[in-house]
């Protein structure tokens, strides 16, 4: 089963994918994304290690700022993975090649290796993502590419899932079984 959880900067999607994991198996995989590049994201990731630890679940956790398709690759069928987050991976690949005149393209590519090892990942696979596009028109143009494309990339990987989950203000609602289709 392939699960997606999206919503909003601390709108607890996080903790609902944590718990979500915790309800399909025994063990899991944690792949983190994120880079700690200031203080302020050291905190973040502080805070999210110790509400694992506060979990007394036997979390093993990978790092994983780039490779993401291939690591998910070469873990399908051996465990229950939860990836946090989606958007983030999205953003370190973005700004690998950011002075890359092809990045857009270099970035699909990314993003349809994603969709790919995602396809094939046999076993529980939640993965959290933002929803960034609710929010104001980025002023730079770096900025709105990336707001498109993790539009895309959401967009993508929901069409992979079994369910998609959106959560606000700590609530998780299940979409996918209520999407309306023509």
């Amino acid at each position: 089963m392939r699960f997606l959880v999206t919503g909003g900067a601390r709108s607890g999607k996080s903790s609902f994918a944590e718990r979500l994991t915790m309800s399909l198996a025994v063990k899991a995989l944690y792949i983190a994304t994120a880079q700690a590049f200031d203080q302020e994201m050291k905190e973040r990731i502080a805070l999210h290690q110790q509400q694992r630890s506060d979990a007394e679940y036997p979390w093993e956790t990978v790092e994983e700022p780039y490779d993401l398709p291939g690591l998910l690759d070469r873990l399908s069928g051996n465990k229950a993975v939860l990836v946090d987050c989606l958007t983030l991976w999205l953003s370190n690949v973005l700004l690998s090649v950011e002075s890359d005149e092809n990045r857009q393209e270099v970035i699909e590519q990314e993003i349809t290796r994603l969709e790919h090892s995602v396809m094939s990942f046999t076993g529980p696979l939640i993965m959290v993502t933002n929803e960034v596009g609710n929010g104001i028109v980025p002023e730079y143009a770096l900025g709105r590419l990336y707001r498109d494309l993790a539009g895309r990339l959401n967009q993508r990987i929901a069409r992979q899932s079994d369910q998609v989950f959106l959560v606000t203000a700590g609530i998780a609602i299940e979409l996918k079984s209520r999407e309306y289709l023509i």
